[in-house]
């Protein structure tokens, strides 16, 4: 409806420009300048760009290519240890290598000793609904974010190895995960999803 109604007007234009007599230098750059506005308006609310200025054909706006982010491992570390529970520090080191800010919504992970799962946690949160998480961060490019968080471990009494293990630092640990971000802020869904797994022998 849009399109039909700019090639409408395109042509009445051109029509009365050819059959009017000369008009007075102001008049006529008034006229353009307002038909250019009518132009520029109906492109905007319609959310299309000009692809073919001859043919005036439309083409959808199309959003630029998001290159993953780039993850890798920073430390893993026990903090404190008793014992009913033992707390540990987890940190990742992300890279934007887009030409714009990119938004990690956030990062699911999974800490293995010897293969078997000790811990799984999340940073941030994400998204419900249409509406992202305020609890996101922004990755700036060219920037490294250091991002992490604290997690315990609850001593069950069934796992002595484990806890000896943790109570000397020396986890012979896996860390597996998935990290979901995207260009926007705005709206949540069709998130782009970074898998990572690294190893204490890597």
């Amino acid at each position: 409806m849009k399109l039909e109604y700019y090639k409408h007007f395109i042509s009445t234009f051109k029509k009365c420009i050819q059959e009017s007599k000369p008009l007075n230098s102001k008049i006529f750059v008034g006229a353009a300048a307002g038909g250019l506005a009518i132009v520029l308006a109906i492109i905007a609310f319609s959310g299309t760009l000009i692809s073919d200025v001859g043919g005036g054909e439309f083409a959808p706006f199309q959003e630029p290519e998001v290159l993953p982010l780039q993850i890798e491992f920073h430390n893993l570390s026990v903090l404190e240890i008793s014992e009913k529970q033992a707390t540990l520090d987890i940190e990742f080191i992300v890279s934007n290598p887009n030409f714009k800010s990119v938004m990690l919504q956030h990062i699911k992970y999974s800490v293995y000793h010897n293969d078997a799962r000790i811990a799984a946690g999340e940073i941030g949160t994400a998204p419900e609904g249409f509406l992202a998480s305020p609890n996101y961060y922004i990755i700036l490019n060219e920037r490294p974010s250091l991002i992490g968080e604290k997690f315990t471990i609850t001593n069950t009494g069934n796992t002595p190895e484990l806890w000896e293990t943790l109570a000397k630092n020396e986890l012979n640990w896996r860390i597996s995960g998935e990290a979901f971000f995207n260009l926007s802020s705005i709206t949540a869904g069709q998130e782009n999803i970074l898998k990572f797994d690294f190893s204490k022998y890597d």
